[in-house]
Formats: structure tokens, sequence, C-alpha cells
């Protein structure tokens, strides 16, 4: 089960005076910190609003798992299960029914719907979450968003809010006819930097993780979010840790992996709390740098690299290089570690290389 933490979640008090905006406006921003609960309350609290007149809300989520997770959370949340007021649709998989009030959608999918309803039809507002992610997919949506309800808009205006925890709100705005920016203090608790030694950017990065992660445990209570390039290293350091944990005889601690193409029960495995005295170590892509809360991290450790896919104009083929993260994603990952109490970052780099 989730834990109930919503009554503390700091959007809260950004709900109100986001009704009373998009009530005047046709567009805003907001800009909320990691584990503000603006992906589930935000669309929840707008559901039933005057101007949404019996349409629909399309949630905008920059991954699968994020868009799975988030509408098993808002149901959760209203005691019903996925696929009535809240549904979901992703690349070869959706829950939907009669009934749904609030689509989470990926931006595949929204742009097909787009180049088939230009206008949205039946839509009354596109919600951009994580929109400081910025890729081709999802500039095109907010694009053909724009451009549709300009020239191929029908009946009530469609409505556009843009959510992010690191967004140029003023930038943002002036997209937006300059929207009102909304901004949420947010409930961040410090987080302590822990280097590592200097180490190259290349090679294997398989047993300097297993080593940080140890340590980490050693070192601190709780919880373990480690950053992993992809499911080769995660499955390659989840066989390691589980060979060291046995040897130690640590029968407690749970080792959960968590990438795109797990299962939903397995996701939530990473995502859940854990039993009483228990801990646990989730190895992650960058699916966990935003959108998903991990209940019960307590530290962090950032091996400092990526896997994502990029264009390639000499060949036309797109390829997976593994890169170094960015400083923003840097932090964003540092601060999974302080949602819920003060943590700790392990980064696997030298503070000189950072």
């Amino acid at each position: 089960m989730y834990p109930d933490n919503t009554n503390t979640l700091p959007v809260r008090d950004m709900l109100e005076p986001l009704k009373e905006q998009l009530d005047a406006r046709d567009e805003a921003v907001l800009l909320a910190p990691p584990g503000a609960g603006k992906t589930t309350l935000v669309p929840l609290a707008l559901k039933d609003q005057s101007w949404l007149r019996g349409q629909k809300i399309l949630l905008l989520e920059p991954r699968r798992l994020a868009a799975r997770a988030a509408a098993h959370r808002m149901s959760h949340l209203l005691g019903e299960v996925v696929g009535q007021t809240v549904g979901y649709r992703i690349r070869m998989d959706s829950c939907i029914g009669d009934d749904t009030v609030i689509e989470v959608i990926t931006e595949g999918i929204l742009t097909n719907r787009l180049q088939r309803d230009p206008g949205l039809e039946g839509v009354g507002l596109v919600i951009f979450d994580e929109f400081h992610e910025r890729n081709l997919d999802s500039d095109l949506c907010m694009a053909l968003c724009l451009q549709g309800r300009n020239q191929f808009r029908e009946g009530p205006p469609l409505k556009l809010l843009a959510m992010s925890a690191t967004l140029d709100g003023a930038a943002v705005s002036g997209l937006l006819d300059d929207a009102p920016v909304l901004e949420s203090s947010g409930s961040q608790f410090p987080v302590d930097t822990v280097y590592g030694d200097p180490r190259p950017l290349r090679g294997s990065i398989v047993q300097p993780a297993v080593e940080t992660v140890m340590r980490a445990l050693r070192q601190r209570t709780g919880g373990i979010l480690v950053f992993l390039p992809g499911k080769r290293e995660i499955m390659a350091v989840a066989r390691s840790l589980a060979t060291e944990l046995g040897e130690l005889g640590e029968q407690q601690v749970q080792i959960c992996p968590l990438y795109g193409g797990l299962s939903l029960e397995r996701q939530q495995e990473a995502v859940l709390p854990t039993p009483a005295g228990q801990r646990k170590i989730v190895l992650a892509t960058n699916v966990a740098e935003t959108s998903l809360t991990i209940e019960g991290v307590a530290a962090v450790v950032d091996s400092g690299l990526v896997r994502e896919p990029v264009f390639d104009p000499r060949t036309g083929k797109v390829r997976l290089p593994t890169r170094p993260v960015s400083r923003a994603s840097a932090e964003q990952r540092k601060g999974r570690a302080g949602r819920q109490a003060p943590g700790h970052c392990y980064r696997m780099w030298s503070e000189e290389q950072q």
C-alpha cells in the first residue's frame, strides 16, 4: 500500500491559487521541488473544475514507468482501480475506461493523437509534467498544442499547464503568452555530499558501485537509491551485491531493480516501503530522477553516468551512448536523498571532476 502522506505535501498550498489562475487564464506554470506532490495532487485537484465541462485532462509524463506509477498512485488516493477516473496510455499498454477523466500518457502517444486531432477535441487541459526534461518530443508536443488550439480548436479553449522542479519559469511563461508563474517552496531536507576518488569516465563501474553501496550500507541507516546507466549494469551490480550480502549473512536487505522494462509488480517492490526491520537497495536508471517518489530513501549512490538515445545525423540512426550526467541531473539525483529527512549522497567521482 502507498503511505497516506498527502496532507503534508507542500504543493497543497498552491492548489487554490492554481485553480484561480486557470479560471482566469488558459496557461500557467507551476514550479515545485521534487517530492512536493505536483504529479498526483494537481490533476486530482483540477478534475472537477467547471471549465473542464466534461472534458478530459491529459497528464504528459516523459517515461512509461512514471506514467503507470502516477496513474496507480492517483487511483489509490481516490480509492479506485486504474481505468476508472484515472487511466494511462503508453506504448503497447493502456488502461482506460468509459469514465476516465485523467489520462496519463507519454510523449509519443500525445504526438500521434495531435496528428489525428490537432484541436484535441474533448480535452480541456494538457499538463506537461517535468517539463525541464527538454527533448524533441516534448517540444514538438508543446508546439503542436499551441498551434492546434489556435488554428483547429472549436468550443472551449484548451488550457496548458507546465510543471517542473528545475525550470526557467520566466522563459516558459514567455512561451505561454506570459502565463502566471506559481512557485511552491517545498520541503527539501539538507543532503550531505560525499565525493569519491578521481576515476576515468570509461570502463566498468560495477565493482566501484558495489564498494560504494556497501560503504553506504555500513555508514547509514535506511534505504539506498543507486543510479546506474542501464539494465546491464543494474543486473551485474545486483548479482555482486547479493553475493557480498550472502557472505556477510545479511538477510534483512532487499535488492530491487528499477528500469522501464520491469513488470508493474516489480516496479512497486522498488517504490513502496519495505516491511519493518528491513532495508532496501534500489538499483535504478535515470527513471528515478524525477516523477517517482521512492519511499524510505536515506542515501543516494550516484555513478554519474546515463545512457540515453542520441540521433546520429551521419547514419540516420539512434544510438545509446553512455555519458556523464549534467550537473542539473546530478543535483536532481542528490535531492532524492532529502525528500523525507536529512540524507547523504555518495558521488562516484571526485569534487574536482564535479
